[in-house]
């Protein structure tokens, strides 16, 4: 998805650290390489160097999140045997994706997860998905869903829509957020300083009770 790996130079990884901020800051239909370019105090063309167009940017962004919700539902799952357990804290992470890595200090974990919920879905909505699914652009995504499949499966290997499930919680833990913040009429998650830990009891509600038919 890139011609050259932003994350190996200082102008690269200048791109991703401002493209997120951009994106979250005007939105995806209005950020374009010329803005950024003028924001990062660089050519142009010199981002071009890196990404074909701004859609690959995007889905190297999301490929790179659900890189970091597959890592940190992995680390935190270990020495956990209950698969129960397993799953609560698989869903925490769903949602509190947003622990910054001091490792890394050109992606701000916090905004990602925002232009992901605004944005993400806009990575594979699109009409070329096949060809990019066929290409393996989506392993990041495929990757997380399996991980969680396969919690899913050790609390009920008879659930036949294991994976589905696991889709969903990941896809709900973005939708309800956006929804609740920009059409509350579509869900029933407030906008309060508990919304995260409400989000977090309405997916383990509707798991367990799906788990447990």
């Amino acid at each position: 998805m890139f011609k050259q790996d932003p994350q190996e130079t200082e102008l690269g990884k200048k791109i991703l650290e401002h493209s997120i901020l951009m994106i979250d800051e005007i939105g995806f239909e209005a950020f374009t390489f010329r803005k950024l370019a003028l924001c990062i105090g660089s050519a142009e063309k010199s981002i071009y160097r890196y990404f074909e167009n701004k859609h690959l940017l995007l889905l190297f962004l999301t490929s790179w999140y659900w890189e970091w919700v597959h890592y940190l539902i992995y680390i935190n799952l270990k020495n956990i045997t209950d698969p129960d357990i397993k799953l609560e804290i698989a869903i925490t992470n769903l949602v509190h994706a947003t622990s910054e890595n001091p490792m890394n200090k050109y992606i701000n974990e916090n905004i990602l997860h925002k232009v992901v919920i605004k944005e993400g879905g806009k990575s594979y909505h699109i009409k070329a998905v096949d060809e990019e699914n066929r290409a393996g652009l989506f392993l990041s995504y495929k990757s997380m869903v399996q991980l969680i499949t396969g919690i899913i499966e050790e609390i009920n290997p008879d659930f036949q829509y294991s994976t589905s499930l696991a889709s969903n919680l990941f896809e709900m833990s973005n939708n309800q957020i956006y929804f609740a913040e920009h059409l509350p009429e579509l869900t029933s998650l407030k906008c309060t300083k508990k919304q995260d830990e409400d989000l977090i009891d309405m997916l383990n509600c509707f798991a367990k009770k799906i788990l447990s038919n």
